[in-house]
């Protein structure tokens, strides 16, 4: 038996024997459902208020002058009662004129001192059993993650310094190319530079995620083919039915899938060729991912947040706001729209995450399945790459 399928076994024997320890879990960790006992992984998500605007009005997700992350009681206590277990968070430079390493330092920081200002709510994840334990103290997790590796430079030194303060995905492009590889959005589509090999090969060996969303074609596959361990698009949407470049093509999905890797399903704009996304849009793409992936591979990666908007009105204010900037900045991509909302409509709150789970048992998936879709599909995966 390999190592990794001895940690697997080990780690979901663990998860299964949770749920007795969910009995003296706070009693605001979610509304009594069938889905209450489940794990939920946002495979890329993050804990904010949207009703409180970014400190600039960007909307750039820039990493720029830092300040102290303070989480309201709100977010805290919509995320319990939504019944998620854990997050990969999006920290560091993503976009915008800030020094990338030196901001990604300091969001890390950051992050830290949040988790330890809330010991009772919060848990960092650096392993895959961190996520089991999250649900059995009824913690949320937090998973640090990259939406961008530009903060690596010319220096694959500094992959080793970020998986030791605790970084665990590594998305290798954002929208546009960087040093590594071409983005959704760049042109030329010319895959993996010979430095981004470099840069996968460095990932594998500290057992990191090498997160795929937001590459454009010939990166992903490139670097799907290149990687010696499973990898993932964590948050992303099948171009067989919408065909926007942010979503991915079933011969990416495929290959990931067939080395043992991990898809997440957003519920962003661009699972409708119009952006205003539903739920049955979300279910659409969630069983394309399935029909072409199989079912141990594919979950969630919302790019949502769990606190629900109290004005609809200012927030599409807001987004028309940051779609103009982010076009300017050329960040954006085909499918943002001034007028439309970031999110399903009728998916979003702390219900969120069960009410998916209802959609798709009504559908004819069993509970096993929806099981697999809500979390243990990414738990296998963190096992396989990070260990148990």
């Amino acid at each position: 038996m390999k190592p990794n399928d001895l940690d697997r076994r080990r780690l979901l024997a663990l998860a299964a024997a949770a749920a007795p320890a969910l009995a003296a879990a706070p009693a605001a960790r979610a509304a009594a459902s069938e889905w209450k006992d489940a794990i939920i992984v946002d495979a890329l998500g993050g804990l904010d208020d949207p009703n409180i605007p970014s400190s600039d009005g960007s909307g750039l997700g820039e990493a720029g002058p830092r300040r102290r992350r303070v989480l309201s009681k709100r977010v805290l206590d919509d995320a319990r009662a939504s019944g998620v277990t854990a997050i990969n968070c999006t920290l560091g430079y993503v976009a915008g004129p800030a020094e990338p390493f030196e901001a990604t330092v300091s969001d890390i920081a950051l992050y830290d001192r949040m988790i330890a200002d809330h010991p009772g709510h919060l848990l960092k994840v650096t392993r895959a059993a961190d996520i089991v334990s999250a649900k059995q103290a009824g913690k949320v997790g937090l998973i640090y993650g990259f939406q961008n590796a530009a903060m690596v430079g010319d220096n694959l030194d500094r992959i080793d310094m970020f998986a030791d303060l605790g970084v665990r995905v590594v998305q290798l492009t954002y929208n546009p190319a960087n040093q590594i590889g071409d983005g959704s959005t760049a042109p030329q589509n010319r895959g993996l530079t010979p430095f981004g090999r470099q840069v996968v090969e460095r990932l594998n060996a500290n057992r990191l995620m090498v997160d795929l969303s937001h590459s454009g074609q010939a990166t992903c596959l490139e670097a799907a083919r290149a990687s010696a361990q499973p990898i993932s698009i964590n948050h992303t949407g099948c171009r067989a039915l919408v065909d926007l470049p942010r979503n991915k093509t079933d011969e990416e999905l495929r290959l990931v899938a067939d080395k043992g890797g991990f898809v997440g399903i957003y519920f962003m704009p661009f699972l409708h060729k119009d952006g205003y996304v539903t739920g049955d849009d979300v279910v659409a793409h969630i069983e394309h991912a399935v029909q072409v992936c199989g079912e141990d591979h594919v979950g969630l990666g919302t790019d949502g947040v769990i606190t629900k908007v109290d004005d609809l009105d200012a927030y599409r204010a807001a987004v028309a706001k940051e779609v103009a900037a982010r076009k300017a900045a050329g960040i954006g991509a085909p499918g943002e729209k001034a007028d439309i909302l970031k999110f399903a409509i009728d998916l979003r709150g702390p219900t969120q995450f069960h009410d998916l789970a209802d959609r798709l048992k009504a559908r004819g998936h069993s509970t096993a399945r929806v099981e697999k879709i809500l979390g243990r599909n990414f738990l296998r995966y963190a096992a396989d790459v990070w260990g148990g």
